[in-house]
């Protein structure tokens, strides 16, 4: 347990800079497993779309139990993401957003987070692109 939070803490003091291209690649990758999807009728929009590490941040009661946190174009963490699971979860919430901005954060009020069907969309999401993608494979027309 120590070493894992000096790990993170390690990862934490780390310049800003020297992760940037890395979280860039990472939110690329995220992009294209949810651009596999058909959820919404658009792709996910991540030109403005800024991932910052703030480990401190999710010291805050209401942020305590998570790993990540998406706010229309920002996505919290409480650390850099080893695998892309957590980052395609968490862009999956952006996208969430730009398609439903008032009706997805209210259905927290509604459904808390255990039953939220857009924390079940997203975790389906993850699951569904998680390993390589699979060429699509059309019929074909007769002639």
């Amino acid at each position: 347990m120590r070493s894992e939070r000096a790990a993170t803490l390690a990862r934490a003091a780390a310049p800003a800079g020297a992760a940037a291209p890395d979280r860039a690649a990472a939110l690329a990758r995220a992009g294209a497993r949810l651009d596999r999807l058909s959820l919404y009728p658009w792709p996910v929009r991540r030109e403005r779309v800024r991932i910052v590490v703030a480990p401190l941040a999710f010291r805050l009661p209401w942020l305590r139990r998570f790993d990540g946190y998406a706010a229309w174009g920002l996505i919290l963490l409480r650390f850099e993401a080893e695998d892309d699971d957590l980052l395609t979860h968490e862009l999956c919430h952006v996208w969430q957003l730009q398609h439903r901005p008032l009706r997805m954060p209210l259905s927290y009020l509604r459904s808390g987070y255990a039953a939220n069907p857009y924390e079940a969309e997203a975790r389906a999401a993850v699951e569904a692109t998680r390993g390589p993608a699979t060429p699509t494979v059309t019929a074909p027309t007769s002639v």
